[in-house]
């Protein structure tokens, strides 16, 4: 019978079906922070529990780290016990723990691909919603919940209804200037966030085979904005050349076997997805977001959407997201002055985004009104950017490089968006107070952050590049 590759690897991790209910499924890698994780370890020392596999269980805090001052305590007392506990728990559970200043610190969902830890053909799971970036590199990869974390760590197993299957595929070229944030984006204002639900989504077709691994990475990051369980790309050899080599990847003939395997890991030719959903490549354009959730997205030479057509449940929606964010229907967004820009993120904090923020601020210079903060993924990522002369092209266009950690893409830590103002975003959520209490966040790539950067308003980064 004709598999999905979804199918191919849940049903090679099937334990046991539960008659008229859900599956048991053994997970290969479970990835714990410090904001989903501590009621999961109490929950086992209240049942006098180990964990089951803790080879296969890594932890590291990203939410609440600061990115700046890392070797030094952490000011705010409740961030500093948040992570204070994880590495408290790591320590008495015997669990690999990659702690602040660690060389292999980080997002913990930028850490994994670039360590070698995230594998083709995996069952991946973390206490956080953003897991499905994990499912770049070919692998089952979704969030949970803090109980379904416990689970994991006490059976290195999950109970989980199967969800449907759908393909979205673009077909095509993408243009200068559009990348796979845009891709993204342009989904979600075609089919809503709530298009996916209830899906387990695969990428295809030849717009998405020409993404780089970072490109992939993002674009499964943001599958959850649109309602899905998680999504997926099939590997190959962009898949295969990003993991070689890297700290946890296989090596030698395990190497050899590896492959083989994974090259087997994709849908077949007959395979039947429960929905199928397609897209042009030359249709997408530079997108940006003008309203409070991820699928009011527009391209960025566009208009505000008007309220024609709505039902009065909608037209109440639209009118307070564009109330929240100071805009009108019918008008565009060029030229609006902005305030802060954020360039990180398990969505855009990798060397391919900091090249590309470089490549259109190199010879600028950032607008004086603007504040930036640039936020490597890792300290991996650092590295690289100081590699490659990174650091000295965006410091010269009057831009600081701040330490890795989830930053503004959140209000948990001490980059926050004040109220009223505007950012420029690379993050994942717009929702209202998603940046700090009262703040408005504009979604966009980082090419188009990087041109509202040195511009001082939203501008098409196409003109500067």
């Amino acid at each position: 019978m004709a598999k999905t590759l979804f199918d191919k690897i849940w049903d090679a991790h099937v334990v046991q079906v539960v008659d008229g209910g859900p599956t048991q499924l053994y997970i290969d890698r479970l990835y714990c922070h410090e904001v989903t994780s501590p009621q999961a370890f109490e929950g086992l020392r209240d049942r006098g529990l180990k964990c089951f596999r803790p080879e296969r269980i890594f932890c590291m805090p990203d939410h609440n780290t600061p990115t700046h001052d890392q070797d030094k305590p952490i000011e705010d007392p409740v961030s500093r016990d948040q992570v204070d506990t994880l590495a408290r728990n790591a320590a008495e559970f015997g669990l690999t723990y990659f702690g602040m200043m660690d060389k292999r610190n980080g997002i913990i969902h930028v850490v994994g691909p670039e360590r070698g830890l995230t594998l083709p053909g995996m069952t991946i799971v973390c206490g956080d919603s953003h897991t499905s970036t994990h499912g770049a590199l070919g692998a089952v990869a979704f969030g949970i919940g803090t109980s379904e974390v416990e689970m994991v760590m006490a059976s290195q197993c999950i109970l989980q209804s199967r969800p449907k299957t759908m393909r979205i595929t673009v077909e095509g070229a993408l243009k200068p200037g559009v990348t796979a944030k845009d891709v993204a984006l342009y989904m979600m204002s075609k089919m809503s966030t709530s298009g996916a639900t209830g899906y387990f989504v695969e990428y295809a077709g030849s717009a998405i085979r020409s993404l780089t691994m970072e490109g992939r990475l993002t674009l499964c990051n943001l599958s959850i904005e649109m309602g899905a369980r998680g999504g997926m790309v099939a590997p190959d050899e962009i898949t295969f050349d990003y993991i070689k080599g890297r700290e946890y990847s296989p090596k030698g003939e395990d190497w050899n076997k590896a492959v083989a395997y994974w090259k087997t890991l994709k849908s077949d030719d007959d395979a039947v997805f429960d929905k199928e959903v397609c897209f042009a490549a030359e249709d997408i354009a530079p997108m940006i977001t003008y309203g409070t959730n991820p699928g009011m997205g527009m391209a960025i030479t566009g208009r505000i959407p008007t309220t024609d057509g709505m039902d009065d449940a909608e037209k109440i929606s639209f009118e307070k997201s564009l109330h929240y964010m100071g805009f009108q229907e019918g008008e565009s967004l060029l030229g609006k002055p902005i305030d802060y820009v954020f360039l990180g993120a398990c969505t855009n904090g990798r060397i391919e985004d900091f090249r590309a923020f470089a490549a259109i601020v190199k010879g600028r210079k950032k607008a004086e009104h603007v504040t930036a903060w640039l936020v490597p993924g890792s300290w991996m990522v650092d590295e690289q950017i100081r590699k490659e002369g990174l650091d000295k092209i965006l410091n010269d266009a009057g831009f600081e490089i701040r330490q890795p950690g989830c930053s503004a893409c959140l209000a948990m830590n001490d980059d926050k968006i004040p109220a009223g103002k505007y950012a420029v975003s690379t993050s994942n959520r717009n929702f209202e107070g998603r940046q700090g209490p009262g703040s408005r966040t504009l979604l966009a790539s980082p090419l188009t952050a990087a041109a509202a950067a040195v511009t001082g308003c939203i501008t098409d980064p196409r003109e500067l590049m």
